[in-house]
């Protein structure tokens, strides 16, 4: 059975940092490109990040490029995302996902970026 559960969101002030983490069972992760997808208050999922199944391939949305960097372990399982110079519009529930619109994604975590 794929699992996929995400951890480390919480409340932040704008300009700090957050790391993501996304635990992977069920299926054989590194051989599967991963993805990070968000929610925002009110509006649909928007993609975030891609990396390749080495973690040597990675992708970002124009509105996160320069601030989040997403990365992976294969022995552990484990997707990241480090979240950099958080801002309001960041706000939103993060979940990782083995494809690009967010099929088979997990519970997610909240980010909420506010003072």
């Amino acid at each position: 059975q794929v699992q996929l559960v995400e951890s480390g969101g919480g409340l932040v002030q704008p300009g700090g940092s957050l790391r993501l983490s996304c635990a992977a069972s069920g299926f054989t992760f590194r051989v599967n490109g991963m993805y990070w997808v968000r929610q925002a208050p009110g509006k649909g999922l928007e993609w975030v990040s891609s990396i390749n199944p080495a973690g040597t391939m990675t992708n970002y949305a124009e509105s996160v490029k320069g601030r989040f960097t997403v990365s992976r372990d294969n022995f552990k399982n484990t997707l990241y995302l480090q979240m950099n110079s958080l801002k309001s519009e960041d706000t939103a529930v993060y979940y990782c996902a083995r494809d690009r619109k967010g099929s088979g994604r997990g519970q997610g975590t909240q980010v909420t970026v506010s003072s």
